[in-house]
């Protein structure tokens, strides 16, 4: 049985998608952008800015769906330009203090939506 997680704390959709499903145990988010969820609009602030919100926008979905940030099995990033992977690097590790890091594959893409710099998508698992 699939169940779809919806949540104010994080953006909205932008398309026909929902924030997450889950499946069993597992939850399995679409990509989250830096928007914010009360404007609608991307933060500024450039990499480091958005990297963070893309981060607090996957903590509210999850957080909805039961899980958390320490439940991410596997991540995907999308950056906008591979010159800002070693600062998202920086920032991505401070989300998991203990050093147990979800697998996770990163790469550049041609662009994203609203012109965001970089999307990240995960799985997690509900304990």
């Amino acid at each position: 049985m699939r169940t779809v997680v919806a949540t104010k704390k994080a953006p909205a959709a932008i398309g026909p998608y929902a924030q997450a499903n889950i499946i069993d145990n597992f939850v399995f988010t679409s990509g989250q952008i830096p928007l914010d969820p009360d404007s609608g609009q991307i933060v500024e602030g450039g990499i480091e800015a958005q990297t963070r919100q893309v981060f607090a926008n996957l903590k509210a979905v999850l957080e909805e769906a039961g899980s958390s940030l320490e439940n991410m099995v596997k991540t995907t990033c999308f950056l906008a330009d591979m010159n800002d992977f070693a600062t998202v690097n920086e920032i991505y590790a401070t989300y998991f203090p203990g050093g147990v890091f979800p697998s996770r594959s990163a790469v550049q893409v041609a662009r994203l939506p609203k012109d965001a710099l970089i999307e990240i998508e995960a799985i997690a698992v509900i304990k």
